[in-house]
């Protein structure tokens, strides 16, 4: 068995699908029994940390709020900064923001200002690729800072909601690598 298939194998038996949540009818995905596996968890850190390294990133964005819990401890293991890409009105001082739609409705996220720059290359790094539109959003404020993506790093990837396709142009040729895909 490859090193790939092990991590593969790891990370799929700690995440618990959970029938009929938020709402009837879909198959939530709770990475909670992951983060509670020290071996997985460190399994799941090397693995984005080895991402962050290959696309040359200088720092990594989290987003709210699973990015974070993810985010951080890749930006510590591969020795970089980590900024936190919040829901509006959460951050205090200067912000960046960026309204994107949603199923039903809008929402906004927000960066410090002044927590990346012209130089920075950014690796995103969030639990799950859905439908696309808080990456898509992330991409767009990262860019509007003056900083450049790295790529988009995620733990999960539900390929039926098509995230990677609304993704790619807004990639721009930057990779965009799934852990698992279900």
């Amino acid at each position: 068995m490859t090193e790939t298939t092990d991590i593969t194998e790891l990370l799929l038996s700690r995440i618990r699908d959970v029938a009929d949540y938020p709402e009837p009818g879909v198959v939530f995905k709770d990475i909670t029994p992951l983060l509670a596996d020290p071996t997985a968890f460190a399994a799941l850190t090397g693995a984005l940390a080895e991402v962050a390294g290959r696309t040359g990133a200088t720092k990594v964005v989290g987003l709210e709020a699973r990015g974070f819990i993810l985010g951080a401890p890749v930006a510590l293991r591969a020795g970089l900064g980590f900024i936190p890409v919040r829901k509006a009105g959460k951050l205090p001082g200067a912000t960046l923001s960026q309204a994107y739609d949603l199923e039903y409705g809008s929402a906004e996220i927000e960066v410090h200002a002044e927590d990346l720059s012209a130089g920075d290359r950014v690796l995103v790094v969030d639990d799950v690729l859905a439908t696309g539109g808080t990456a898509e959003a992330s991409l767009e404020l990262i860019r509007r800072a003056g900083a450049e993506v790295a790529g988009l790093a995620v733990l999960m990837e539900l390929g039926f909601l098509g995230g990677r396709a609304r993704l790619e142009p807004a990639l721009a040729g930057a990779p965009l690598e799934a852990l698992l895909t279900v």
